[in-house]
């Protein structure tokens, strides 16, 4: 169950309306690595999770990444102040009133129109939120290592948001945001690696045979490192087909009365290569035109024969 504070998780302050600023925070609004779609990602984890520390975690996690959204649409409200009363109350002349909502040069007069420079759950191009963003597998080890990319990706969305703006009170906000994706991540990989038996994801082990070899699939020189070493892997500098020892064609087991379908098919549908059949574009082709120099060094062009 959850209550509503009417208070903010962190105080923000907003010197003056921008537009164009509140159109771009929507990227953490509804777009693929925003607030919204992180708590709907960890709600779902842990509500399906049996492990009662990490479900906790995913939990409370999932409750702050709401109220982060809270902080998130707060601002894009309170940039588009301005914007909304003008637009409302139609007080300022049409050109005026149409600067204002495009200066920036990109999609904010939308945001202004569309939805009453309210926050909408689109990213900052518009796309409508989709469930999609979710990328929840249902096996801890492997969630929780999306968990930690999905941070560091909305991490960098806020730095990139950070270098967009001079206004100390949404830079401040930003920096807030940001770090707290830091502290999450650091949770994630302490509830990754207090799982014993962590990788690779799932119960099967991997293949013995394949499982430490690396396949060179580059042409020309190429750069050695630990991701391909002679200490970590098997390195196989020309590998050809097929690695596994057999002929590397596909083949497949048919009943005998499948397989005379699908002969009689064969040979019904088979191309002759002996022929050379005259068709549409053969009809309806128009001969090349050659280009022949004349004095003056003016190509004359005249068809082909």
């Amino acid at each position: 169950m959850f209550r509503h504070v009417k208070k903010l998780q962190y105080t923000v302050r907003v010197s003056e309306p921008n537009p164009g600023l509140a159109n771009l925070l929507l990227e953490q609004f509804g777009g693929p690595q925003g607030e919204l779609a992180a708590a709907c990602r960890y709600f779902t984890q842990g509500l399906g999770d049996d492990d009662p520390g990490r479900k906790d975690m995913l939990m409370d996690i999932a409750t702050e990444e709401l109220s982060h959204l809270e902080i998130i649409g707060s601002l894009v409200g309170m940039l588009n102040k301005g914007a909304k009363g003008d637009l409302a109350e139609g007080t300022e002349k049409e050109g005026e009133l149409y600067r204002t909502i495009t200066g920036n040069g990109n999609d904010s007069h939308l945001t202004s129109l569309l939805y009453g420079g309210g926050p909408a759950l689109v990213n900052s191009a518009g796309v409508p939120w989709t469930a999609a963003y979710i990328d929840t597998i249902g096996e801890v080890t492997a969630d929780l290592r999306s968990n930690i990319a999905a941070e560091a990706r909305a991490k960098i969305i806020y730095e990139r948001l950070i270098n967009l703006t001079d206004d100390v009170g949404v830079k401040d906000a930003l920096g807030f945001l940001m770090t707290r994706e830091v502290a999450h991540q650091i949770s994630f990989e302490k509830a990754l690696y207090s799982i014993r038996n962590n990788f690779p994801a799932g119960k099967l082990p991997p293949i013995e045979q394949y499982s430490t070899v690396y396949f060179n699939m580059s042409e020309g020189d190429d750069m050695r490192g630990s991701w391909n070493s002679d200490e970590n892997f098997t390195y196989v500098a020309d590998p050809q087909p097929a690695v596994d020892g057999g002929d590397g064609l596909a083949s497949v087991q048919l009943p005998s009365s499948q397989k005379a379908n699908l002969d009689s098919m064969i040979a019904r549908t088979a191309s002759d290569p002996s022929v050379n059949p005259v068709t549409g574009t053969d009809l309806g082709s128009v001969p090349p035109i050659e280009n022949e120099t004349v004095s003056g060094n003016t190509p004359n062009q005249k068809p082909i024969k």
